[in-house]
């Protein structure tokens, strides 16, 4: 199989390299889940998160097969919590200063009122989510490369929403804030350790100001408006306008003037 096409390294404002994949030309991988792995990530969940509801299986996985498991809204975390299996099952491409980084998985929350059936999930504005943590659990496989937290990937070139009904158009990998920072870390073995990234779906103003100021410079606005990795399709931008400059939407915010 052909290797992936590297290209000259772009660095952006805030030093931070950008990258521009283009797929390897390859043959179809059949791949298999490991199933050890599978159960130790299962026992992970359910002892942060609670009970696994579903696992949605591939029928047919390419390079490395890819399952999300869903642990149901409860009173006390009253949102859907999807987390993947499979990502781990191979080694990432890390920067040779990060040797052990090799292992991730994702994980990323829907509303309690998502619609969650398969017949639902034929629907892109339903799946998107979904769509999104398989992509990104494969990506570092397919491009012999790197996922990992702070790192952002825009939707398409120039972003595009991801759904109709949304305008967020990129991710950026983050320390999960809805569980306890234990679950963030699972030692399989003393060469292997999984480490687990929140999905957090960016407007492009805030993907703009990552690019220029790094990721730290947003994390004021998430405090400040609540984002995590709980999926709010209609969320607005957490990045406040310049004093002096036209907010983008007015009238959003439901106190003060």
């Amino acid at each position: 199989s052909a290797s992936m096409e590297h290209h000259p390294m772009e660095r952006s404002e805030s030093g931070a390299p950008i990258h521009r994949y283009q797929a390897a030309e390859r043959e179809f991988g059949p791949a298999l889940g490991d199933s050890e792995n599978i159960e130790e990530i299962t026992r992970h969940i359910e002892e942060y998160i609670g009970p696994v509801k579903t696992v949605f299986h591939e029928l047919i996985s390419d390079i490395v097969h890819i399952e999300v498991h869903i642990v149901a809204p409860t009173p006390e975390r009253n949102y859907y919590t999807l987390v993947t299996s499979g990502m781990s099952d191979k080694a990432m491409t890390p920067p040779a200063e990060y040797p052990v980084l090799k292992y991730s998985e994702l994980m990323i929350c829907l509303p309690p009122d998502w619609p969650m059936s398969s017949e639902e999930w034929k629907e892109h504005k339903n799946y998107w989510p979904v769509h999104m943590l398989k992509f990104l659990a494969r990506f570092p496989h397919e491009y012999k490369t790197w996922l990992w937290s702070m790192h952002t990937l825009p939707h398409g070139d120039p972003p595009q929403p991801f759904a109709p009904d949304t305008n967020l158009c990129g991710m950026i990998l983050l320390p999960p804030v809805t569980v306890r920072s234990e679950f963030q870390e699972l030692k399989i073995s003393d060469e292997k350790t999984i480490y687990f990234h929140a999905l957090v779906p960016l407007h492009a103003d805030e993907m703009d100001l990552k690019l220029k100021r790094g990721a730290e410079a947003l994390f004021d606005g998430f405090n400040r408006n609540g984002v995590s990795e709980l999926l709010k399709p209609g969320r607005p931008s957490s990045i406040t306008p310049e004093p002096g400059s036209e907010p983008k939407k007015k009238g959003w915010w439901p106190f003060g003037s």
